[in-house]
C-alpha cells in the first residue's frame, strides 16, 4: 500500500502544480517540530522597528495561531510593545534544528480582542500572571531584589483572589502577507518557497534559489 503523500512531499516535487495551502503546511511542519524539538519548538524571532528605523529583534513564543494570523502576548509598555503599537508591521522566524527547517513570516500587526488576551492570561501559572503585573518590562531596574520585592507585595495583596489582567498586558497578531519555507539541502542546495498573498487574498507560491 503506498503512502499517502504529505504537503512536503507535494512541496519538493516540481511537477506537482497543485495549491497547498501555507497555513496547512506551517501545521504539518510545526507538528513535526513539537514531536523533535527539544525545547520550545514555539519559540520566533520577532522583528520590530524603532521610530529611527533601526531594526530590533528578540525570541518570544507563538501563544496562538489560526488562519488568521500567529499571535503573542506581551507588556504593550515594554521595547517590542511601544514599538509594534508605533509601527504595527513585524517578521520573525521560527527555525528547528532538529529538522533544519525554517518558516518566514512577514505582515501586518493588529491587536488581539480582549476576550483573547483575558482567556490567555489565565491559562498561564499563577506566578506568571503575577510576574506580568509586577515587572515593569524594558525599563531600567536597580537590583533583582527591588522586582522581587514587588513579586512579593503583589503576591500578598491577591491572595485568595484571581489575578486581574494588567491593562498593559495583551497581544499582537502577525498577520502573513508572505511566508517563507526553508529546508535545508546538502552542500548549501536548499529548497526555499516563498508564498505571497495577492491583492484578492489569495496565496501563490515560488520556488526560490538558495
Amino acid at each position: 500500500m503506498t503512502a499517502e503523500r504529505t504537503l512536503t512531499d507535494r512541496l519538493l516535487d516540481d511537477a506537482d502544480e497543485g495549491f497547498i495551502d501555507p497555513f496547512d503546511l506551517f501545521e504539518e511542519w510545526f507538528a513535526q517540530a513539537k514531536a523533535s524539538e527539544p525545547n520550545d519548538p514555539h519559540a520566533m524571532a520577532v522583528a520590530t522597528v524603532d521610530g529611527d528605523g533601526l531594526p530590533d529583534v528578540r525570541m518570544v513564543l507563538l501563544n496562538a495561531h489560526d488562519r488568521r494570523g500567529f499571535a503573542f502576548f506581551t507588556n504593550f509598555d515594554s521595547a517590542k510593545g511601544r514599538e509594534l503599537l508605533a509601527h504595527p508591521k513585524a517578521a520573525f522566524v521560527m527555525h528547528w534544528k532538529s529538522l533544519r527547517r525554517q518558516i518566514r513570516v512577514r505582515g501586518p500587526v493588529e491587536i488581539v480582542d480582549a476576550s483573547e488576551a483575558d482567556d490567555y492570561f489565565h491559562s498561564r501559572a499563577r506566578g506568571s500572571q503575577i510576574a506580568s503585573s509586577a515587572s515593569e518590562q524594558s525599563r531600567p531596574l536597580r537590583s533583582r531584589r527591588e522586582l522581587m520585592e514587588r513579586v512579593e507585595t503583589l503576591t500578598a495583596r491577591l491572595e485568595g483572589a484571581e489575578v486581574p489582567r494588567p491593562a498593559h498586558w495583551s497581544g499582537f497578531r502577525i498577520v502573513p502577507h508572505q511566508m517563507e519555507f526553508w529546508k535545508d539541502g546538502e552542500f548549501r542546495l536548499h529548497d526555499r518557497f516563498l508564498f505571497t498573498q495577492d491583492a484578492i487574498g489569495e496565496w501563490r507560491r515560488q520556488r526560490l534559489n538558495p
